[in-house]
């Protein structure tokens, strides 16, 4: 099981997406499971003046719905894992309704979002497919969460201000009109990671972390966007010369739900180690 920020765009066998929700105007709405290209809400919805978009966790009562279903579909342990609770407490809301469960469940903590906490959830998808126990499926999320890698660009902090998910880059604040900020997830929050004065400059050096980060080895990487796809396909494009063991590259617009924190024109690149 995982949540709505795992930005996943196809359903995958043997996982289940609860949904986090967006409220905007006071009117809440489930983030989109999986995440299909054009579902989000105009950029309108991430920027308004008033701020008025937020999100919501799951509660532990939908969780707990969630763990009876599939405990009486036959499934006999779930391995729940959820973004970052440094960003949220859906981790929280998960271990609260893991705790009454009628069958095994291990909440893991990502420490990420988006892609950062997608593979994970793949690694341990293609585990439980192979018939591994709830101990190797854990064990193979947690090593992918490890050794994942996540950068982003964000056109301004305005978003992640408002919604207080800046972390240690909250002394950006005084002048993030002047520069634009290269950001990374470390130890589950946001963290500045360089200052770039243009946003082609921010693109090109993002471009060289992946390459960086890449190494020599085949790796597996996931270029997500918002409302900037065509900027997005040059990137992973340019990637795919620059990268010759790459295993799997996909492009990914990511959901409302994490679109009210970054808004419109981010551009941010998962990166992880390919398993066979």
């Amino acid at each position: 099981m995982t949540d709505s920020t795992a930005c996943l765009v196809d359903e995958v066998d043997g996982v289940t997406v609860v949904p986090i929700t967006m409220i905007v105007s006071g009117t809440p709405h489930d983030d989109p499971t999986p995440h299909p290209p054009q579902t989000n809400p105009p950029p309108t919805a991430y920027t308004s003046p008033s701020g008025s978009a937020s999100t919501s966790r799951p509660s532990p009562a939908r969780f707990a719905a969630c763990y009876a279903a599939l405990a009486e579909s036959g499934v006999t342990a779930i391995a729940s894992i959820h973004l970052s609770a440094e960003m949220s407490g859906t981790v929280d809301s998960a271990r609260a309704a893991a705790r009454d469960a009628a069958i095994p469940v291990e909440v893991i903590d990502s420490r990420s979002i988006g892609m950062g906490l997608g593979y994970p959830v793949l690694a341990a998808a293609r585990a439980a497919a192979a018939g591994a126990s709830l101990e190797t499926v854990t064990s193979a999320a947690r090593r992918c969460a490890t050794s994942t890698r996540t950068y982003f660009y964000v056109d301004t902090l305005d978003n992640l201000r408002r919604s207080g998910r800046i972390g240690a880059a909250a002394r950006l604040l005084g002048s993030a009109l002047m520069i634009k900020p290269l950001l990374h997830i470390v130890d589950g929050q946001i963290a500045l990671l360089e200052k770039v004065r243009t946003a082609t400059r921010a693109i090109a050096r993002l471009e060289d972390l992946a390459v960086q980060a890449a190494g020599d080895g085949p790796v597996e990487l996931a270029v997500q966007h918002l409302a900037a796809r065509p900027r997005a396909e040059a990137l992973a494009e340019r990637l795919r010369k620059r990268l010759p063991a790459l295993a799997d590259l996909q492009v990914v617009e990511v959901g409302p739900v994490i679109g009210v924190h970054v808004g419109p024109g981010m551009l941010g690149l998962t990166i992880t180690p390919h398993t066979s």
